[in-house]
């Protein structure tokens, strides 16, 4: 408040005390002149407000209307002290009637357009809380003052009784209006609406009072209630020059317990106005407020209802939402992969697919550009890829960097265009993708297999095993084993075809049986580090030459593990020499504790070693490796294996030396 504002209202406060005292019996407080001296204070109300609508443009209008209707007030009472002070019984109406009934409209219109500049986003609950409120104190303040006057009034001319019952009709107004600002804003009261309400609830004391006694014939001027008319003139004053704040209110406000009790307060009031009515005798009006009072409150529970499935109705699709990008997220895929992989669904069994995606260089974006940067690129991404799935499937944002497409049905060059939505390039910057896909069912009928496998060649690809760049990497390992030794070349290739076959007789993965054939086919590859003297030994191997031999898988894992996306393969070359009994090497593993592509590649390699010729032995017949490989199966090789193997066997004949 500026420094003249509040000295102006400190001395009309500090007057209307001592006026107080002195109305109340302290005739020794000196308080000039009455007859003049309320109304240069109440002047100096009007004048704050318009002063405050001189200097504030934005709500020049309301403070100009509120001074206006103080200043209507002031000829009113200017033309009552003059004239009617000394009265007894002054005539209804008068002159003074007419500026005392020019206050409430004025007023009212300011405060709406105030609240109108100020409160901005408002939940129709609130509304109907503030029209509750509004009919609640209607109906109270109408039992008792418009009762008063309308016995008052009974036999008095229609004019006279009109005017009389204008007060309390147009303070019902005021009041209801000012209850409803203040639910208006979440049952919240800053210092401006708090001086407007305790100016409005101290004209509405007087203006009530000064009915109720006048109809019982015991009003008298200058009496210690006249000030509450006096004070609203300072209250309204000093209002105007509190800071201006515009306050939002949004339905997600954080819910207070004030936000519920008051509307039950003001129901329950109603409530007992009707009660009261029913047992004694009340005027229609105050019936008929209290009976909408809790009409709207019947409305606020309507409200509140439908306000609740909405909020209900926002959750469910926020919870499965990503809020960056608009797409579904991770609880959303799960709930769709449910539903498509569900036995019990009619379209469970038809082709599907889904497919992740893992952003790269998005990281160095970020960096660069910035977080604002990053999510922008995001969004722009994830509306990409949803208008290319359209149709077709839906898409989701897992978190982070990844997304990921659930396809009703798919191919490679679906994937591919879904690829292509998430690349972007610029000026010092190229966002691209790797990929993993999975198909439904036929790779995987579980929710979480289907996300374990898709992670997994996700990672793969994500490494630098894109089936390009892991093609290059065997083929070149091949050609430097086969420079080194032409006839384990061919030993590995035929490995390869037997693993392969075993692989899909046992039922495993694409991806699975992508691994086992690779280390079918470089599972050898660490003898180029055998010495020829070892490697080509006609005879038996000697207890330190065997030991020598034995480090070649363990090379072999070096060597494949050195590129990224073989890392699974290298895996299984360490252990394609270990036995079901633990008698094997290099770690001496057992049973299942064996990768199962190792216990594959493990019985390919001895039965295409037995049908083989070599320098010191010629090679069995098909026949006669497998009787081995029975007779060896639970000590050597996995059982389960070795059945695979037979099967795969009697599906697609391999030819050996001795077959041909």
């Amino acid at each position: 408040m500026a420094r003249p504002a509040r000295l102006l209202v400190l001395l009309g406060t500090a007057w209307l005390v001592l006026w107080q005292a002195h109305a109340l019996g302290l005739t020794w407080i000196p308080v000039g002149p009455v007859t003049w001296m309320h109304l240069v204070v109440m002047a100096v109300g009007a004048g704050l407000c318009l002063a405050r609508a001189a200097s504030q443009p934005r709500e020049r209008l309301a403070w100009t209307l509120i001074g206006l209707g103080l200043t209507a007030w002031i000829a009113g009472e200017t033309y009552f002290t003059l004239v009617l002070w000394d009265d007894a019984s002054p005539p209804v109406p008068s002159p003074a009637d007419a500026g005392y009934l020019l206050l409430p409209p004025l007023m009212f219109t300011g405060i709406v357009l105030l609240l109108r500049s100020r409160v901005r986003g408002l939940p129709r609950m609130l509304w109907v809380d503030g029209i509750t409120a509004a009919l609640a104190v209607g109906a109270i303040s109408a039992a008792v003052v418009v009762e008063a006057v309308l016995k008052a009034a009974a036999g008095g001319d229609r004019v006279s009784v009109v005017t009389n019952l204008a007060y309390p009709v147009t303070d019902l107004v005021l009041l209801g209006l000012i209850v409803g600002a203040v639910a208006a804003r979440g049952w919240r009261v800053d210092r401006t609406l708090g001086l407007m309400i305790a100016g409005v609830l101290s004209f509405w004391l007087s203006d009530s009072l000064y009915l109720v006694l006048t109809a019982k014939g015991q009003w008298e001027s200058g009496g210690p209630f006249d000030a509450g008319w006096w004070a609203t003139a300072i209250f309204l004053g000093a209002a105007a020059w509190q800071p201006a704040r515009q306050h939002a209110v949004s339905a997600a406000t954080r819910p207070r317990a004030g936000m519920i009790l008051a509307p039950i307060g003001f129901a329950l009031a109603g409530l007992g106005v009707l009660v009261f009515g029913s047992v004694g005798h009340l005027n229609a009006l105050a019936i008929g407020l209290a009976a909408a009072s809790l009409t709207a409150v019947m409305g606020r529970l309507m409200l509140t209802h439908r306000e609740n499935m909405r909020m209900l109705g926002e959750s469910r699709v926020e919870a499965l939402t990503d809020a960056l990008t608009g797409l579904g997220n991770r609880r959303a895929l799960t709930n769709d992969l449910e539903g498509t992989l569900d036995p019990q669904d009619d379209a469970h069994g038809s082709a599907g697919m889904l497919a992740l995606f893992d952003l790269d260089g998005f990281k160095h974006y970020n960096d660069s550009f910035g977080h604002p940067s990053g999510d922008a690129l995001l969004q722009r991404l994830g509306e990409r890829l949803a208008r290319v799935v359209d149709g077709r499937g839906r898409a989701y944002r897992m978190g982070g960097d990844e997304f990921c497409v659930l396809l009703n049905a798919g191919d490679e060059l679906s994937v591919a265009a879904c690829a292509a939505a998430l690349n972007e390039s610029g000026e010092g910057f190229t966002v691209g993708c790797s990929h993993g896909v999975v198909l439904l069912p036929a790779e995987a009928d579980e929710q979480s297999e289907a996300l374990r496998i898709a992670d997994q060649r996700l990672y793969e690809d994500k490494r630098g095993g894109r089936p390009q760049a892991r093609q290059e990497t065997k083929e070149v390992m091949l050609r430097i084993l086969a420079e080194r030794d032409p006839e384990l070349s061919d030993h590995v290739a035929d490995v390869a075809q037997l693993a392969e076959q075993v692989a899909r007789a046992l039922r495993l993965s694409t991806g699975e049986i992508d691994h086992v054939r690779i280390a079918a086919e470089l599972h050898d590859v660490g003898k180029v580090a055998i010495p020829d003297e070892i490697l080509l030994k006609p005879g038996p191997l000697d207890a330190g030459e065997w030991r020598f031999m034995e480090r070649h898988t363990l090379i072999g894992e070096r060597i494949i593990g050195s590129s990224p996306g073989l890392a699974p393969v290298a895996a299984i070359v360490r252990s394609s020499h270990e036995r079901w009994d633990g008698r094997g090497y290099p770690d001496r593993l057992s049973g299942e504790s064996i990768p199962l592509g190792a216990r594959i590649v493990a019985v390919c390699d001895a039965f295409d070693a037995m049908t083989k010729d070599r320098s010191y032995r010629p090679g069995m017949t098909a026949t006669a490796a497998v009787t081995e490989l029975q007779r060896c199966a639970g000590s050597q090789f996995d059982p389960a294996v070795v059945a695979a193997f037979e099967a795969a066997l009697q599906v697609q004949p391999v030819a050996t030396s001795q077959a041909a």
